[in-house]
């Protein structure tokens, strides 16, 4: 019943790490690179829409249930050590707690805070907006690989162990 519970949980776990690493990726290769090629008011003004947007309920449900998941995978790693896979389970649980949701919440929501406050047609927003696309861009590919690096161990996990199958 408590492995069944455990794998339910991982998958759910692999699953937001897979959907969180396939969001911040587009926003790596496409969103922000299309963003920067237009004017710095119309830029500045699609990324506040984007960033209101973004806070609904589905994304709520990934963006929060997913470190709930990884952290109970990190915490049956450490209670059940000699598990096969426990390595894998609190290496990719942590992976998502640091390199995704830290990072998110170290990172990219205060750039996100500044933006909102900054007024697309104000002549100072440019320099707001030009320092956002370089930092909050390099910050992004970083929780995405977080991401994919989370997604990938918590599924050899899965694999790995009889246990979690």
């Amino acid at each position: 019943m408590i492995d069944d519970l455990l794998v339910t949980v991982v998958i759910i776990a692999a699953l937001g790490c897979g959907l969180m690493a396939g969001l911040f990726f587009i926003f790596s290769v496409c969103v922000m690179r299309a963003l920067g090629e237009l004017p710095a008011a119309t830029g500045i003004a699609a990324m506040q829409a984007i960033n209101r947007t973004i806070l609904n309920p589905v994304f709520g449900i990934v963006f929060a249930g997913t470190p709930v998941a990884c952290t109970i995978a990190i915490v049956a790693a450490v209670v059940r050590w000699d598990m096969p896979g426990a390595g894998l389970l609190l290496t990719g649980g942590v992976c998502y707690v640091i390199g995704g949701l830290l990072v998110t919440l170290m990172f990219n929501v205060p750039r996100n805070n500044t933006l909102a406050a900054a007024d697309p047609a104000a002549p100072e927003s440019a320099g707001v907006w030009a320092d956002y696309l370089r930092t909050w861009t390099a910050w992004n590919h970083v929780r995405t690989a977080g991401c994919l690096a989370a997604a990938v161990l918590l599924t050899l996990a899965l694999a790995g162990d009889p246990g979690l199958r």
